[in-house]
């Protein structure tokens, strides 16, 4: 099933980044309810999200592991979709109750962020649960799957995206009660200042198991793995912490969409360059020996240093 989640991953971020040609060729407004931004940045974002999951949950001890997935992936698709045939009628998909189909739209839309909310939860949980099989970090020989460094970087990574799932709930609940008490403009306005909040933590679950796993390749002590494990989680939360602050309180640079990209695109971009920079190094050069060039071919520890 694995290779299904990657798949409709692959394709949520393709069907972003069509949209992101339909935006260039049809032009129209890039912020607002009704845009190609919307299409675009929902696909790669849920694409993202769907791949980042299917990766970093197998250095999660996961009970119903596909299950989890598949939840998250078919309600990611149906966000996707759901957004995208609305940004094609021309109308919003959010908070948008001028029809009954437009209403039944908005309202899935909302059970479909909670549901994705519900997996997140889960899969955090699990991050903390004890693994037996994993070491902790006064252990001197981590195994090489799963080390102190990389279970560390995989909570906090799933906290980050807990609480950008949090945010989400929070846009919406916001927007929801917006639109009940008589003001759906004010809807958008509301629950869309909380967007580079939203954007920043969420792909944090991607980028700092990626980072562990660079250090994997490049450094050969988990001591120092797990300092600079530490040392990123900290510069991420401070960044993180700080744009939150500035959106909460709607002090902005630019609008809450174009931060949110900006935000997004950053971390994520980060992520993939790390995990690019990973792949690309030399098998040879990863995990070995800080003595291994000096002793002779063929002879043991012992037989080289008598």
């Amino acid at each position: 099933m694995t290779r299904l989640w990657y798949l409709i991953g692959l394709l949520l971020v393709v069907s972003g980044l069509v949209h992101l040609g339909v935006f260039v060729v049809d032009g129209g407004p890039w912020d607002g309810p009704v845009s190609w931004r919307k299409p675009f940045t929902f696909g790669v974002s849920f694409g993202l999200s769907v791949l980042s999951l299917t990766w970093v949950s197998q250095f999660v001890r996961l009970r119903g592991r596909d299950v989890l997935l598949g939840v998250f992936a078919v309600a990611s698709v149906v966000e996707v979709a759901l957004i995208t045939v609305q940004a094609w009628r021309g109308v919003p998909s959010h908070f948008n109750m001028s029809t009954d189909v437009d209403s039944l739209i908005a309202r899935t839309l909302a059970a479909g962020g909670f549901a994705l909310i519900a997996v997140a939860v889960f899969m955090t949980l699990s991050a903390f649960r004890r693994d037996p099989t994993v070491p902790t970090s006064r252990s001197p020989e981590p195994t090489p799957a799963r080390p102190p460094s990389m279970r560390l970087a995989v909570q906090a990574g799933f906290g980050t995206f807990l609480a950008a799932m949090a945010f989400g709930g929070i846009m919406i609940a916001r927007g929801v009660v917006e639109v009940i008490t008589g003001s759906q403009q004010l809807a958008y306005t509301v629950a869309g200042s909380l967007k580079p909040a939203h954007a920043i933590l969420m792909h944090g679950v991607l980028l700092l198991p990626a980072l562990a796993w660079l250090l994997s390749r490049t450094q050969p002590s988990e001591q120092t793995r797990l300092r600079v494990v530490r040392l990123a989680i900290w510069i991420y939360i401070t960044v993180s912490a700080i744009v939150s602050g500035l959106a909460l309180f709607g002090i902005t640079i630019v609008s809450p969409s174009t931060a949110s990209v900006l935000c997004a695109g950053a971390i994520s971009g980060l992520a993939i360059g790390a995990l690019t920079l990973g792949t690309l190094l030399p098998r040879t050069q990863r995990h070995r020996p800080p003595d291994a060039a000096a002793r002779p071919h063929g002879l043991t520890g012992s037989q080289a240093h008598p």
